[in-house]
């Protein structure tokens, strides 16, 4: 079985190691991040550091200016963590090791295009926004990740590509100093307050027949009880199941959008994979997808199943499996990172059990950030050809 590594650009450039220590794990291919949101990371191994601070949302590649030349919005370049074409020279190595390369695409996830373009957010009910959640219904946010998928995935090097947050932002984000675990919400108190408000969303719900400000006041209204520690009020339900077709919709055609700009930019043979979630409601880096759509618009997609050797989310491959052709990629997502909840000494046994609900490809979340002695467990495991 295929298995491929999640990797960053500081992990490799600066530590000639690298390449050597991940193609010695046993993986032959690497997801290398070339456009990703700004984050705190470990390097335990790296000779020359041991934290990394993106500081914003990049690319970690040169963007090229003829290309974004008039366009409204345009990705920004990273910093000192990722500097020049950061992407490229990570995926030199790699190759010369024997590995080959993806590249790792985050789209609809970005604080400081939130921040600079406030317009560009998705807002709540009660009127918050998001910065770090584009919102993909406004033509000028999906003509922007559009553009950024295309770039971003067909870098020199690459062989495929793998686009997170293709889809729907929403509350859910990991946050510095996150004070928002004082109240408990459910799968619906989470998508009612992650439904979008921004005038082109309003303009969806009223062609869907629903009046913006009235859907507006009866979303507060079923989150009332959750403010008192309960669930939402019923009709939350009703109000899930009456937006969801539009935002269903509006992610499909994003999805469509980016995977033919990056076909149309790459050729033959350049495979693109979403990472995916199959309930239609869900948001965030996997995004909500219908399950037989997302397979005939893509080559397959990563799906979210935990820790290794946890319980995870490895059900939701069943969904995907169902629909998937002979061609399909489905790939089991595994951390194996002790401290973020994986057990990377059961990742044999766990290989196991999402090939029986019909993965066809592993992916091994973040090599980079491991310890020796996870990456130890990875290589004695024995589930990696």
């Amino acid at each position: 079985m295929k298995a491929s590594a999640f990797l960053y650009p500081w992990d490799v450039l600066g530590d000639p190691d690298a390449p050597a220590r991940i193609a010695d794990l046993g993986v032959r291919q690497v997801t290398l991040a070339s456009a990703y949101h700004s984050t705190r990371a470990l390097t335990p191994r790296h000779p020359g550091h041991r934290i990394v601070t993106a500081e914003h949302a990049a690319v970690l590649y040169p963007p090229g200016e003829l290309y974004w030349r008039g366009r409204d919005l345009r990705p920004y370049a990273s910093g000192a963590w990722a500097p020049g074409d950061a992407f490229g020279q990570a995926a030199r190595a790699l190759a010369e090791a024997g590995l080959d390369v993806h590249s790792w695409v985050v789209l609809a996830h970005n604080s400081r295009l939130g921040a600079e373009h406030p317009g560009t957010s998705v807002v709540n009910a009660y009127g918050d926004r998001y910065p770090w959640a584009p919102c993909i219904a406004q033509p000028r946010v999906r003509a922007y990740l559009v553009a950024l998928a295309a770039e971003a995935a067909v870098r020199p090097g690459a062989l495929g590509t793998e686009l997170e947050s293709c889809g729907w932002y929403g509350l859910a984000h990991l946050h510095g100093h996150d004070k928002i675990a004082g109240v408990v919400l459910d799968d619906t108190a989470q998508y009612l307050m992650s439904l979008c408000f921004c005038p082109s969303c309003g303009q969806g719900y009223e062609e869907a027949g629903l009046k913006e400000g009235e859907l507006r006041d009866r979303v507060r209204r079923a989150l009332e009880p959750v403010w008192r520690g309960g669930p939402p009020d019923a009709s939350g339900a009703e109000l899930l199941a009456a937006t969801l077709p539009f935002r269903t919709r509006v992610a499909q055609e994003l999805q469509e959008a980016a995977v033919a700009a990056v076909r149309g930019r790459a050729g033959a043979g350049f495979q693109v994979l979403l990472h995916a979630d199959p309930r239609p409601d869900r948001c965030g880096a996997n995004v909500g997808v219908d399950a037989g759509h997302v397979l005939g618009v893509a080559d397959g997609v990563v799906v979210p199943c935990g820790g290794a050797g946890g319980a995870g989310g490895v059900s939701l491959l069943e969904p995907f499996a169902a629909r998937a052709t002979g061609g399909s990629v489905i790939a089991a997502n595994l951390t194996v990172v002790s401290g973020m909840g994986g057990r990377p000494a059961a990742l044999g046994e766990e290989a196991g059990r999402v090939v029986s609900l019909g993965a066809t490809e592993l992916r091994l979340y973040h090599v980079g950030l491991a310890s020796d002695e996870d990456l130890d467990a990875v290589r004695n495991a024995g589930a990696l050809p």
